[in-house]
């Protein structure tokens, strides 16, 4: 069974305690990997060789820095087959999702922000008569990056390759739960001639490791997504300490679909918006409000796309939905849906677990799942389930559906189905998310601000957002 290993100083290596976890895939049941339990000593290690490596790099000119970013991800599409089938069996979502969405995207964010970097300018002020002011910006040094499991190498390149365009050098942690392409960028990194130390990757527990790292005093910044109880974990331990904080944290995005929508388009969005990933992407729309006008239309004609969905092993090539991310993950999600029955919700499409033919018989399949009958205040429709369940709700007019979907702690993201213009403009405004998308889903440019408010977050990803973020910016004036 094949170990895997950290990557530290540019060299792979074993944890220093010995300790190994299991690594389960999700479309078998089946541990096929071991992954380091790494801990404080191991971080240790690897600030240490960040230490040495900063200085070569951040004074690296950003033409030299931008060469070897754009060298990394010419190896990840170069290796496109290798990411695309640990990506899928590592975290159970099909194979073509991988191929698709997120291997491209990896290369996506290596490349634009490779690009980027030469573009990334600072500001001048001139005071008549008196001077000018200028502004730099410096990379921070060391900084930690932890990425979670649901789009693993998507999400672990989109803290990664500011940080290091920035000129910082960086100790990243990939979610133990689904390690693999993190270790595969570890042998890119190590093609590329980037320096010994720029890029440590540092497996293990998010309680051991990636505590190591929100605690370590020479991590001066946390990139950090995943839930919001871990989130205010990291914002109670690092504030104190003065770090800089970036916490992209969880959703209960609603989907608001007026009558006057188009209604074929919306409806073949909403299937993916809500269970792409099997629904285990932050952005997905978890909660469907229905005008009223269309509710059993759109209610009939959901159910009818949502039962046709095939649940399938991965490397099917007909699988719309592939295995949940673990064994705990599932059980969650089926315990919500005995949650929404006792709440008064009815299971009208899936809410069964899947059970496939040999060897994929003791994989975490679960049907996509629709419910309705449920108060918009019950805790099904307050909490975040992150499966493949969704549920709804019909309104009357913009103030009901307006008051019912900012009703939860969350704020990342919404989507509005309208061709009312001024319409679009009102409820955009009055949302609280930051981010809303009219008549689509999904849609990223990657120069435009991501992040949420409320409970789903502090500070932006994403263009320039990011680059200020890895950045300390310096005013200095010149007298005339």
């Amino acid at each position: 069974m094949e170990k895997l290993k950290n990557f530290i100083n540019g060299q792979f290596i074993e944890p220093i305690n010995g300790q190994y976890l299991d690594n389960y895939e999700p479309a078998t049941g089946k541990v096929y990997s071991l992954i380091p339990d790494s801990d404080e000593k191991d971080i240790e290690l690897a600030i240490q060789a960040a230490e040495k490596a900063f200085p070569i790099w951040s004074k690296m000119s950003i033409e030299d820095r931008s060469e070897i970013m754009l060298k990394i991800a010419k190896g990840i599409e170069d290796r496109m087959d290798d990411f695309v089938k640990a990506e899928s069996r590592d975290n159970g979502k099909p194979e073509k999702l991988a191929l698709q969405v997120d291997i491209p995207r990896a290369v996506s964010n290596f490349h634009f922000f490779a690009t980027g970097i030469l573009h990334f300018a600072s500001e001048s002020h001139a005071m008549e008569g008196i001077g000018v002011n200028y502004t730099t910006r410096k990379p921070i040094g060391i900084v930690g990056c932890i990425s979670p499991w649901n789009l693993p190498l998507y999400l672990f390149t989109w803290k990664i390759a500011p940080a290091l365009a920035a000129g910082n050098c960086v100790i990243a942690k990939p979610s133990e739960v689904t390690p693999y392409t993190a270790y595969l960028l570890g042998q890119v990194i190590k093609e590329s001639g980037m320096p010994d130390g720029v890029l440590n990757i540092v497996h293990g527990y998010g309680h051991r490791a990636g505590d190591a790292i929100v605690k370590h005093p020479l991590v001066k910044a946390i990139s950090f997504t995943g839930g919001t109880k871990t989130g205010e974990y990291i914002a109670q331990t690092a504030a104190p300490m003065f770090k800089k904080l970036s916490l992209e944290l969880g959703g209960k995005n609603p989907n608001i679909i007026f009558d006057d929508c188009d209604f074929d388009k919306m409806l073949a969005t909403t299937v993916q918006s809500s269970f792409a990933n099997q629904g285990q992407i932050c952005l997905c729309g978890s909660r469907i409000f229905v005008q009223r006008g269309i509710y059993e239309k759109f209610k009939t004609a959901f159910v009818e796309r949502v039962n046709a969905l095939k649940v399938s092993f991965p490397s099917d090539p007909t699988a719309k939905m592939g295995a949940l991310v673990s064994k705990p993950h599932l059980e969650k999600v089926i315990s919500y849906i005995e949650l929404a029955k006792s709440e008064g919700g009815k299971v009208i499409a899936g809410g069964k677990q899947v059970h496939l033919d040999a060897p994929y018989n003791e994989g975490y399949y679960l049907q996509a799942t629709v419910i309705e009958g449920l108060s918009y205040a019950c805790r099904t429709n307050q909490e975040e389930i992150f499966g493949p369940v969704v549920t709804l709700t019909p309104f009357d007019t913009e103030e009901e559906v307006l008051m019912m979907a900012n009703s939860t702690k969350y704020g990342l993201s919404a989507t509005l189905w309208t061709n009312n213009l001024q319409r679009a403009h009102r409820m955009a405004n009055e949302i609280d998310a930051g981010i809303v998308w009219i008549n689509s889903w999904l849609v990223r440019d990657l120069r435009t601000p991501f992040g949420g408010i409320k409970a789903s977050g502090v500070g932006r990803e994403g263009g320039w957002d990011a680059l200020r973020f890895f950045t300390e910016a310096k005013n200095v004036f010149i007298k005339y």
